[in-house]
């Protein structure tokens, strides 16, 4: 028998399992709707937010 072996999470792997979490939380509070998309998206969401969607409140333009 072998041992598994657990690799450590990067930060984005955290981020997409935090969204995935709240999105079947906000589905299952709505008692409608379908996880799906979230699920299989959380990746592209984090890769969006954390490299690409830059924004500074403090100067919009």
């Amino acid at each position: 028998m072998s041992t598994p072996v657990s690799t450590p999470a990067t930060p984005d792997a955290v981020l997409a399992n935090a969204i995935r979490a709240l999105s079947m939380d906000a589905v299952e509070a709505a008692k409608s709707g379908h996880p799906g998309m979230p699920m299989g998206m959380a990746e592209i969401g984090v890769a969006l937010w954390t490299r690409h969607l830059k924004h500074d409140p403090a100067d919009p333009g």
